[in-house]
């Protein structure tokens, strides 16, 4: 194996890595802004406030989102799988 080749299964790994959590992140980001936001304006200082709301948004962008995400994982180690001959 080249060094090559091994910056690019890393590179792809990380490419994979952020696209599987890069929506589960983003909802987690907007939701606690949103929770943060609602939490100034009524002076409720609860930092246990933002933990189900987030976990609800999370949990509903796992289920929306599954199948693609599961689609992209076995995407990624079919052709990893595949390239493994080649791999000298």
């Amino acid at each position: 194996m080249t060094d090559a080749t091994a910056v690019q299964i890393a590179t792809d790994a990380l490419v994979v890595g952020a696209k599987l959590a890069g929506p589960a992140l983003v909802v987690s980001l907007v939701v606690g802004v949103f929770v943060s936001l609602i939490q100034t304006v009524t002076s409720v200082q609860e930092m246990t406030l933002t933990f189900v709301p987030k976990l609800i948004g999370v949990g509903l962008i796992i289920v929306l989102g599954g199948s693609w995400m599961l689609a992209e994982l076995t995407g990624w180690v079919e052709d990893l799988w595949t390239s493994i001959p080649l791999i000298t």
